[in-house]
């Protein structure tokens, strides 16, 4: 595919697409129905679509029974991580074979035309951004990810928490599952603005962002304490009536959907054709650090002034936005002086 049909590159080997990002429309003003109708698509294609078929998958077929569940035991524990593991393994590991160690496409639809391997830096271990962060993925972010399951599969066996069925209840897990990715959204920008909070940015969110040119060995690659507060957003299904199939799904919206803003591309390639990522909006996140706390499903960020479309005039309102703040605090600390 020729990537300059849908995109610019400066001099540098960076790319950013011709198009400006959109917010999400559903809770965008003024209001059109029209709108949402057309987007209605990409809500669910192909990511969330994805999420829900594999926490279908895990559910029916790769979760222990209801008998095991409800004695915690090493066995069924150590079978999650596992399995999850073998997920992120197999997702992943895949995307980074295929993009950034054979490079199959190249350079082409790459935001940041650099390739993280050529580049070491002694702010991760062993020099190596992709050694690091596949090291934070599964010594801290699975095995807290897997925390969380087999506490909520652990309180359902054992009848603890408002868990229902889609036999009781089934308009309303219905409606659940279609708003989870916005539970998300929310829960994601809530913790993400709490974190870049200078004390927290400097001793927990930093470690994240040390990837400024993320790879999808990033997408987990987390300090443990913003693991916790990642994951957290499923606390909800011990708050509201769910069922433990949309817990998983929540769970792959919240873990493996984290690939989604650091695959790096904006397309992949596919044949004659090329998947969409939406990596874009998180990307401008990773580059310029206060800008996208969200993703974009909804218009949070558009509506608290810190929204990057990724046009230049986007540019020029991020660093008017800047120097106002600059100004503010030199007259705060002239004041205090």
């Amino acid at each position: 595919m020729d990537d300059l049909a849908f995109g610019t590159r400066d001099k540098r080997g960076n790319w950013r697409p011709s198009a400006p990002l959109q917010v999400g429309p559903l809770l965008d003003f003024p209001w059109r129905f029209v709108r949402v109708l057309r987007w209605l698509p990409a809500y669910f294609l192909p990511w969330n679509a994805v999420f829900m078929a594999v926490g279908a998958l895990l559910w029916f077929y790769l979760t222990p029974s209801r008998e095991t569940l409800q004695t915690l035991g090493w066995g069924w524990v150590l079978y999650l991580y596992l399995r999850n593991s073998a997920l992120i393994l197999l997702l992943y590991g895949a995307l980074e074979i295929r993009l950034y160690l054979k490079r199959a496409q190249g350079n082409r639809f790459k935001f940041n035309g650099k390739f993280p391997a050529d580049h070491p830096s002694d702010v991760f271990w062993f020099k190596s951004q992709n050694i690091d962060n596949a090291i934070r993925t599964f010594v801290s972010g699975l095995p807290i990810w897997t925390a969380y399951e087999v506490l909520f599969l652990w309180a359902w066996a054992n009848g603890w928490g408002p868990w229902t069925s889609f036999s009781e209840h089934p308009v309303w897990l219905v409606a659940f599952a279609l708003v989870i990715p916005l539970i998300h959204e929310v829960h994601f920008f809530c913790i993400h603005r709490l974190i870049h909070i200078p004390v927290l940015y400097r001793w927990v969110h930093s470690v994240h962002h040390n990837s400024i040119n993320p790879s999808p060995w990033s997408s987990l690659s987390m300090h443990p304490v913003e693991h916790l507060l990642y994951w957290s957003d499923s606390l909800i299904h011990l708050i509201v009536p769910s069922h433990p199939l949309l817990l998983l799904y929540h769970l792959q919206v919240t873990g493996t959907g984290a690939v989604v803003g650091h695959i790096g591309f904006d397309k992949v390639e596919a044949g004659d054709g090329g998947v969409d990522t939406h990596a874009y909006a998180h990307y401008l996140h990773h580059k310029y650090f206060e800008v996208n706390y969200a993703d974009g499903t909804l218009p949070i960020d558009k509506w608290l002034g810190t929204w990057h479309d990724g046009t230049k005039q986007g540019d020029e309102q991020m660093k008017v936005r800047f120097e106002t703040k600059r100004a503010r605090i030199t007259a705060k600390q002239q004041q205090n002086s």
